[in-house]
C-alpha cells in the first residue's frame, strides 16, 4: 500500500511519546552548544522554492561553526566548487536544516532553522585565521535544537575502524568521474587529488 497521508502514517507508526516528543527546544542550552563547538564536520539541507532539495556536507577545525548565542550560529560558506547550490537555496527560501557529527560520537545535533547569506565584516572576522578566510557566511537562526539517538550510527557501525574499506577496492573520484561524463582523459589519481585539494583547505 502507497502511504499518502498523515492518518495512514501514524496508523503504521503511532505518535511519538515520553523523551522523543518532548526533547524539541527552540534555543541552544549547553550541551547544544558543546556538541556544537566540539563538532568538525555537518551535513546542511537546503530547499529551493520549486522544492529542489540539497544536501552538503561542511567541515572545518573542531568547532568550524561559530556560537553567537542561544539562537544563532555562524557557519563559513569554504572555498569549495563554485557550484552554491546549498546558499542559493537559502536566498530564496531562508529555511536551513542541519546535522552535526562528531567522530566517535554516535548520537548528532539537529538544528532547524531561518537562515540568510552575509558579508558583514563582524562574522567574517570570525574567521580571520583561516588558511582560506570565506567571502560569505551562512548566518542561523535557530528555531528548533534537539539531540538524535545513536541507533542509525549504532546499525552502520560508522565509527569502527573493522568496518573501513580498502580504498584500493573503490573506484577513485577521477574514475568515477571520466565514467560518468564519458570523457577520453586520464583520470586523476586519488594521490593527485588529494595534492590539489590541500591547496585550498
Amino acid at each position: 500500500m502507497k502511504i499518502e497521508n498523515e492518518s495512514q502514517l501514524r496508523e503504521l507508526y503511532g505518535y511519538p511519546k515520553g523523551r522523543a516528543k518532548d526533547k524539541v527546544l527552540n534555543h541552544l542550552e549547553k550541551h547544544a552548544i558543546n556538541f556544537v563547538k566540539t563538532s568538525p564536520f555537518l551535513v546542511m539541507s537546503t530547499s529551493s522554492i520549486d522544492g529542489k532539495q540539497d544536501a552538503s556536507p561542511r567541515g572545518g577545525s573542531q568547532g568550524f561553526v561559530k556560537v553567537i548565542d542561544d539562537k544563532t550560529l555562524v557557519i563559513p560558506d569554504a572555498k569549495g566548487n563554485n557550484r552554491v547550490d546549498s546558499i542559493s537555496n537559502i536566498i530564496e527560501t531562508h529555511r536551513i536544516g542541519l546535522l552535526f557529527l562528531i567522530p566517535g560520537v554516535d548520537e548528532t545535533l539537529r538544528i532547524n532553522g531561518s537562515a540568510f547569506l552575509s558579508t558583514k565584516s563582524s562574522y567574517l572576522n570570525l574567521f580571520i585565521e583561516e588558511n582560506n578566510p570565506p567571502k560569505a557566511c551562512v548566518v542561523v537562526s535557530v528555531e528548533a535544537s534537539f539531540l538524535h539517538c545513536a541507533k542509525a550510527f549504532m546499525r552502520s557501525r560508522l565509527w569502527e575502524a573493522s568496518e573501513q574499506i580498502n580504498r584500493d577496492t573503490f573506484p577513485t573520484m577521477g574514475q568515477m568521474l571520466k565514467d560518468q561524463l564519458g570523457t577520453k582523459e586520464t583520470p586523476e589519481t586519488r594521490e593527485a587529488m588529494i595534492e590539489r585539494y590541500n591547496k585550498d583547505l
